[in-house]
């Protein structure tokens, strides 16, 4: 997939004006059909099935907020083949509608900021239930899973909830992931996939509950660890580019502790310092060539990379400086190619400067409680996307290895938790 990317200086960028806001508009019926028409195959290829819990408490026509786990793009197709009877509007990342605003909205999709806060989404939201009587179809984490396990949820999310005020479904997907992982490059397994639909929350059990009950609630309910589930329930993954890409999650060798050096390539992860090498298995463990591999999963082995990434910042060594290629959002016309740049994160949070001494944004660690970062972003490179509703800034380090994006998102989470601790 690619995205409409225009060549503009800075103050060009600048000089463009806000686009006035739009109200969602009514879903057309016949995309709404047709999207579950386009995505039979791709379902069919993964003989999707779905397990119905306590739906029938949700009437017929009754708008619901339908929240969702993010695996992989295989989510939409999902969505739109469970939910085509039932008018709904997508919270979808704004660079979605760029150079297709039009289609995005007669689809029924509402703009929003990845991890900034917008309080102009929560009015469209309302918006839609309460004018068009639709329900509002949300993938909470904001980001796909890079490592197969839950991203952490808003705080505030309760309090979102509360002004809705509508019956909360929980659709959990088991294979989604492991058919198409961010980290493999697009290249698509073959698994099965199932979905399970299930009713969470009233209006009447919402209202009743505090904020810390309903976000403890959902933060259950989106507990999941693929690659540990396709080992317990025997899925065999046997493709030989499985370990393509693992790099990206597994950055940093539990051996020699460098980072940067490891590469998934085929079935296998190899250290280019130490020589170590894993092998990704069929059944999802991990298996280290001439000894015991120090952990049995990914997921254990991305774990401990955010204990060493805690360690770096409680320690005040941790440290990202790294030049970056500069694209920038300003409105869904296009990207905006402005230049180059240099992107810092510390514990003080991010600075970017560049684009000849004119740019110069800093981001508080406290902005943001999870980072957009992500892989092979509209196929140009490793991104990591920082700014506010006026501005977003799309940094693609030039040195990728070195400029770790995982680990990126893994400091800002740790920096928020410490600071919110205080």
């Amino acid at each position: 997939m690619k995205i409409k990317d225009t060549k503009k200086s800075y103050d060009e960028v600048c000089a463009i004006k806000h686009e006035p806001h739009i109200n969602p508009k009514k879903q057309s019926v016949f995309l709404r059909r047709l999207i579950k028409i386009l995505s039979k195959g791709e379902l069919k290829a993964t003989h999707f099935s779905v397990e119905y819990i306590g739906m029938d408490k949700l009437g017929k026509d009754e708008p619901c907020l339908i929240l969702m786990n993010h695996s992989s793009f295989t989510d939409l197709q999902i969505i739109g083949t469970l939910f085509a009877n039932r008018s709904y509007h997508i919270v979808c990342t704004n660079d979605g509608f760029v150079g297709k605003e039009g289609l995005m909205r007669k689809v029924a999709c509402i703009p929003a900021y990845k991890f900034i806060t917008d309080l102009g989404l929560v009015r469209d939201m309302k918006y839609a239930i309460e004018n068009l009587h639709s329900s509002i179809v949300m993938y909470p984490e904001a980001s796909y899973s890079f490592d197969g396990t839950e991203t952490p949820l808003q705080k505030g999310i309760g309090k979102l909830l509360k002004i809705l005020d509508v019956p909360v479904i929980m659709v959990k997907t088991e294979g989604a992931f492991l058919r198409d992982p961010l980290y493999n490059n697009l290249q698509k397994r073959e698994t099965d996939v199932k979905a399970y639909v299930k009713y969470v929350l009233s209006s009447d059990d919402i209202q009743k509950k505090s904020n810390t009950e309903l976000y403890e609630i959902l933060s259950k309910e989106f507990e999941y660890d693929h690659f540990k589930t396709q080992y317990e329930k025997g899925v065999i993954i046997d493709e030989p580019f499985r370990a393509d890409g693992l790099h990206r999650v597994l950055y940093k060798c539990p051996s020699c502790k460098k980072e940067g050096s490891m590469l998934g390539k085929g079935i296998h992860i190899n250290c280019k310092e130490c020589g170590r090498e894993y092998t990704l298995e069929e059944n999802g463990t991990l298996s280290a060539k001439g000894q015991e591999s120090e952990f049995k999963f990914v997921t254990d082995w991305y774990a401990w990379e955010r204990e060493e990434v805690r360690k770096e910042l409680e320690e005040g060594t941790y440290l990202l400086d790294t030049d970056v290629d500069i694209k920038m959002l300003v409105d869904l016309k296009s990207i905006y190619s402005v230049g180059e740049g240099r992107l810092r994160h510390d514990k003080d949070g991010f600075t970017l400067t560049g684009c000849d001494g004119k740019l110069n944004y800093k981001q508080s660690p406290k902005a943001s409680y999870s980072l957009y970062a992500d892989y092979f972003w509209y196929e140009i490179g490793d991104m990591i996307c920082i700014g506010n509703t006026q501005a977003q800034y799309y940094c693609f380090p030039k040195d990728q290895e070195k400029a770790i994006v995982a680990k990126a998102r893994l400091a800002t989470e740790e920096l928020f938790k410490m600071l919110s601790s205080q």
